[in-house]
């Protein structure tokens, strides 16, 4: 374990040049600077943020949903027992293709619309209410609005939003400040709260995608904690909060049948968002951490990693904003945004499928002005879209 650890912390490739851990180790009275070790406290921390969502969506978001009429609404029709069914349920697939239907057919002596039937009824027998979703995009939209307000009015005080440059002037001996490291462990906190909800939270379509998305936020704001690359790694925490709450909101207005306001909140989500992915991160972050930084401390092999996962990260960007761009055009020209698909309850118009002409796994895509039937990390993700309105879109939750 010590060659291991001897083997990571290897100097040349965490600190420039002529930089030791040892020169960070003791610096003079009343200074500090980040220690891998800080970052502990964020797991106690993640424990404590989600025992306040507990708090939140019960004694807060429930109550606001009841006044705008959201209830939980119960599966009108469950599933008959069949254990031949079930098994095919629950080991092998949710949506059978029209191959597994026919053998299905002839092995219960069924028709091919009944066992759909059965598949649709089971499906919806595990999704979660609107009042859940409801609960649960609230909480989201709390949080992320506070912490960007937090990083913009922490921020604003600080050299390095105005003038990016001071990145990198004296690094690495750069003093963590308490407005820092709160903002960083929060977010880390936060971060680390969702990989562990995720397991109790709204099961859906993306959860692995979800799950890797989390994962590498953590790892990124880990690296550049251990790396003391926060002034620009708050910078790029900021850009990516301004338009998490907006999809939030979106959602909320979609579950509350305020589809005017719906409509409205996620174009302006869209603009938000491509102004601060596609124009304010390539021209104001990676032109400091690839330009900039190179001339003033020249590159190590930590900062090509981490170069990298910022290019990597646009290159996402890229991807995400053409999703939504599609959903906000068909929000402006059809006058609705499409909802979330990736754990709606099937209603059924949905429910036959014709097994020529669908997507594949027999189940109809479509567009709905009407929000869903009573059930949806992310529904409409405002990050996760109304992730996020639909399937697709969820992937920004991905934007980090």
């Amino acid at each position: 374990m010590a060659a291991l650890s001897v083997w990571f912390w290897n100097e040349r490739f965490w600190l420039p040049h002529n930089v030791t851990w040892a020169d960070l180790a003791d610096p003079a009275p009343g200074v500090e600077y980040p220690k891998a070790g800080h970052l502990l406290s964020a797991l106690p921390l993640a424990v404590g943020i989600f025992a306040v969502r507990i708090l939140f969506e019960r004694f807060i978001a429930s109550p606001c949903a009841f006044l705008l009429h959201i209830h939980a609404a119960s599966v009108h029709w469950r599933a008959t027992p069949n254990p031949v069914l079930e098994k095919v349920f629950t080991s092998i697939t949710k949506c059978p293709d029209s191959r597994h239907l026919d053998g299905l057919s002839k092995q219960l002596d069924w028709d091919v619309r009944k066992v759909q039937r059965w598949f649709r009824h089971r499906r919806n027998q595990d999704k979660p209410s609107i009042l859940t979703k409801f609960c649960e995009s609230m909480w989201r939209l709390i949080f992320y609005l506070f912490m960007f307000t937090y990083g913009i009015c922490f921020l604003w005080k600080c050299s390095w939003m105005w003038d990016t440059q001071h990145c990198w002037y004296n690094y690495p001996y750069q003093v963590l400040t308490p407005g820092l490291y709160h903002y960083y462990v929060t977010e880390l906190g936060f971060y680390w709260s969702l990989m562990f909800s995720q397991f109790t939270d709204i099961k859906r379509k993306d959860f692995p995608i979800m799950f890797i998305h989390h994962l590498a936020t953590v790892s990124l704001i880990s690296f550049s904690y251990a790396n003391n690359m926060l002034r620009v790694g708050s910078l790029v925490m900021c850009v990516h909060d301004a338009s998490d709450f907006l999809l939030e909101a979106a959602k909320l207005a979609n579950y509350a049948k305020y589809q005017h306001l719906c409509d409205f909140l996620f174009v302006l989500f869209a603009v938000v968002f491509f102004i601060t992915r596609l124009v304010l991160y390539p021209l104001w972050i990676l032109n400091t951490t690839l330009f900039e930084s190179w001339e003033i401390i020249g590159p190590y092999p930590s900062w090509w990693l981490f170069n990298s996962l910022l290019l990597v990260l646009q290159v996402l960007h890229v991807i995400w904003s053409y999703l939504i761009a599609g959903i906000a055009y068909k929000a402006l020209v059809r006058g609705k945004v499409s909802k979330d698909d990736r754990s709606d309850v099937e209603s059924s118009s949905e429910e036959e499928v014709d097994t020529n002409g669908t997507n594949g796994r027999g189940v109809k895509m479509v567009f709905s002005r009407k929000v869903e039937n009573g059930t949806n990390g992310h529904a409409v993700t405002t990050r996760t879209w109304p992730q996020q309105i639909r399937s697709s879109s969820s992937s920004t939750d991905n934007d980090r």
